[in-house]
């Protein structure tokens, strides 16, 4: 079963890596934060490599 992926928006500095890495998962929300809309848009590991491991902020996670 696939885990959540959660995106702490308070920590999230809007750089854009996750959303330019897999756009089929990551979007902006209406206040400028990247936010997790489609897990199922890549793969866990796809997610972790993309997004998670490289987020400069460690704002992105499972849960």
């Amino acid at each position: 079963m696939a885990s959540n992926v959660v995106v702490d928006q308070d920590s999230c500095i809007s750089c854009g890596l996750c959303v330019n890495n897999l756009p089929n998962v990551f979007r902006f929300d209406d206040s400028g934060k990247a936010e997790c809309f489609d897990p199922s848009g890549a793969t866990e590991e796809m997610i972790q490599s993309d997004a998670i491991d490289i987020c400069p902020v460690a704002c992105i996670h499972w849960q």
